[in-house]
């Protein structure tokens, strides 16, 4: 536990510049999904310029360990809540806490705008992040279907905010 320790949970800086860091980060630690969910995570079709772009209109978070960032997550604002999307820990540091300190970061960012709720989905695929989710407080609300697909691929899953 004394490596999660180390761990530093940050909001992105307008100035920040490590995209290709963060970009190689999703893409470590989404590949165990290859080839587990279908439709394929929408991870792959990051780059670095998308990922500039989604900061530029969602908060972002990166957990640093040294210089080495080691998670991220993004927040999109909405009226009554926070969207977490792209949640991303690097498997080696997985286990760590350091998840539920970046999700925690995300949850007083909620509380501090006057944010109900945050939201988030996952895949029906990935029973370990639904169990992860819950014990972190959130709830299935729904199950939703990609476009094109006649059964239920994502689950909806929301926590309110105190």
């Amino acid at each position: 536990m004394e490596q999660a320790e180390a761990v530093s949970i940050t909001q992105i800086p307008a100035d920040f510049d490590r995209w290709n860091d963060v970009l190689a980060l999703i893409m470590h630690a989404f590949a165990s999904m290859d080839g587990v969910i279908d439709p394929p995570s929408s991870a792959n079709l990051l780059t670095a310029d998308t990922l500039r772009d989604k900061a530029r209109q969602e908060t972002g978070f990166v957990a640093l360990n040294g210089d080495r960032i080691v998670g991220c997550v993004f927040a999109l604002e909405r009226v009554a809540e926070l969207y977490v999307g792209k949640l991303a820990i690097a498997p080696d540091c997985q286990g760590q806490g350091i998840g539920r300190r970046l999700m925690q970061a995300v949850e007083d960012l909620a509380r501090s705008r006057g944010k109900v709720a945050i939201e988030l989905q996952t895949r029906i695929e990935l029973t370990a992040n639904h169990a992860a989710f819950s014990r972190l407080g959130f709830h299935e609300t729904e199950r939703t279907a990609h476009e094109g697909y006649d059964r239920p691929t994502s689950i909806t899953m929301r926590k309110a905010v105190e």
